[in-house]
């Protein structure tokens, strides 16, 4: 490979109005962010004015937001991007081909989401001075599995959607355990239609030491836990990519957005999301981007390639949506007769919960590292805090900040993962290699 690159990586631009250009902090983090030669976020809204129907399924909120907010995105210095989360679809299919049209028309590589699942799945291209990168996104945070983009046959067009992630999950049971859970089925008939349909061929019969209710499966095992892996036939097919990618660019980004967790606290990625980025680096890639839970993961260093489990938010303005459709009312017990001022200020029990009163939720990182013939050789990494003591609509803008334990906390998260940051004099963190 002989080259050098430098890369600089974001979270989810959760954005719902637009960024005056000089803000208070604005140039640190520009700067920052265009030490890169890519500059890489994910762009976590639908964009367009407001003209298609929100859809029966959406990531918790209905975002959208004009799509001149891309001109914001540049004016940071981005320069390439992802649009495959849990709000691809907010506003349907419709929604995401015009969020698709913008950015393209705004000349921003993008993928992850596209008219079909080819488009969605290949790999987006940026050239640089210094090298050409590969960029790779999938979603594993599914509202519904419609949400995947379709593959185009012989005769039918694709179905527009994301280049999902669906997950392989069961649950361990001990022998013990095993057969309540059998007992349950059998007295409750929760199962009778589908063994109804095992017995006349429609489903392959169960092995020994597994049982089912409804679509949870429980296999027999040591131990009670959750088993979790990345899908089979998906993850095939993003290493299918990568592999292509190889061919095609010096170096290879993976994106991926998961809300998923391990255990019972929000900051541990789920297994399968650690198998599937290692699966990523071990196929070729050299860097797996992870973001979607809005808050900080950690980081590790693997095979000399790093991957981020969630950088957390660049942009959040998740109480800055001007409307919504009716079933947005609906879920906190109201009609679109209230305002919005009304539907959040129910959602959060009078401001006194969620996302947006969180410290943690509005506390990321921005790194900025260096690759030369495939491996990392520097790798540092700003602390950004964006607004948590504002009012809810100044919430949500980035600016460097070295006064809230944000370095301190992530490096503590890392040891368990085997990387070491120091914090250096300007309190940017500093990845020991």
């Amino acid at each position: 490979m002989g080259n050098k690159m430098t890369f600089t990586v974001a979270g989810d631009m959760l954005i719902q109005r637009r960024i005056p250009e000089g803000y208070e902090g604005f140039e640190q983090v520009r700067d920052h962010i265009c030490k890169g030669d890519a500059r890489f976020f994910n762009l976590e809204t639908t964009l367009h004015n407001g003209e298609f129907a929100g859809n029966q399924f959406n990531g918790g909120s209905y975002l959208r937001a004009t799509p001149k907010v891309l001109d914001d995105a540049k004016m940071f210095g981005f320069n390439m991007t992802s649009f495959a989360n849990n709000h691809s679809l907010d506003y349907g299919q419709d929604g995401l081909l015009a969020t698709k049209k913008a950015l393209d028309e705004a000349g921003l590589p993008n993928t992850g989401a596209g008219t079909n699942l080819d488009e969605a799945a290949a790999p987006t291209f940026l050239d640089t001075v210094n090298g050409r990168v590969a960029l790779i996104s999938t979603v594993s945070t599914l509202n519904n599995e419609a949400a995947m983009a379709g593959q185009q046959s012989r005769r039918i067009i694709g179905r527009p959607g994301v280049n999902g992630l669906r997950i392989s999950e069961h649950l361990q049971v001990t022998k013990e355990q095993l057969a309540v859970i059998k007992e349950i089925s059998d007295l409750s008939k929760i199962n009778a239609q589908t063994e109804i349909e095992r017995a006349e061929g429609y489903h392959p019969a169960l092995p020994d030491g597994v049982a089912v209710l409804k679509d949870l499966k429980f296999f027999e095992g040591p131990e009670t836990r959750y088993v979790t892996h990345p899908n089979a036939e998906d993850m095939e097919r993003i290493e299918k990519e990568i592999y292509e990618a190889q061919m095609m660019a010096d170096y290879i980004m993976v994106s991926i957005h998961s809300h998923e967790l391990s255990g019972s606290k929000k900051e541990t990625p789920a297994d399968f999301l650690v198998e599937f980025a290692h699966r990523c680096i071990d196929a070729g890639a050299h860097m797996v981007i992870g973001h979607g839970p809005h808050l900080l993961r950690p980081m590790e260093i693997y095979k000399g390639k790093p991957i981020f489990y969630s950088l957390g938010d660049f942009i959040i303005h998740n109480e800055c949506i001007p409307y919504a459709p009716e079933e947005m009312f609906h879920k906190q017990g109201l009609t679109s007769d209230a305002t919005m001022h009304e539907l959040f200020q129910n959602r959060s029990a009078n401001y006194t919960r969620g996302l947006m009163r969180d410290r943690r939720m509005l506390e990321a990182m921005i790194p900025y590292f260096e690759m030369e013939d495939g491996e990392l050789t520097y790798l540092e990494l700003m602390p950004i805090e964006l607004n948590f003591d504002k009012t809810p609509w100044q919430k949500g803008n980035p600016r460097f900040s070295a006064d809230h334990g944000i370095m301190e906390r992530f490096a503590d998260m890392c040891k368990t993962w085997g990387v070491d940051i120091e914090i250096d004099e300007r309190g940017y963190g500093i990845v020991k290699l």
